[in-house]
């Protein structure tokens, strides 16, 4: 697939990303490339393939689920600028 200069420069507005009038054509190549080399991915027959969540057979070691640190929230809320019923106390930057 093959993008126009007005297709990149639309693609560039919408992301709030500048470029130089130097640098549209190597982005209008690169982005055409990388089009086409998804076109031909799409063509690969992928039936009887189980998608992977990782390439490797890699297994998650897991921790168990257990607290591991204590509550500390009477000491926290002690060095906290203000506290109230146990809540802290910030100052309203939502009118």
């Amino acid at each position: 697939m093959s993008l126009q200069r007005q297709e990149v420069e639309k693609i560039a507005h919408l992301a709030r990303i500048a470029l130089s009038e130097q640098d549209i054509p190597e982005y209008t190549r690169n982005l055409s490339n990388i089009l086409t080399l998804v076109e031909e991915m799409n063509t690969v027959n992928t039936n009887g393939i189980t998608p992977m969540a990782h390439p490797l057979e890699a297994i998650a070691r897991l921790r168990p689920d257990v607290v591991t640190e204590g509550n500390q929230r009477d000491h926290f809320q002690q060095i906290a600028p203000q506290v109230e019923s146990g809540f802290y106390l910030v100052p309203k930057v939502i009118e």
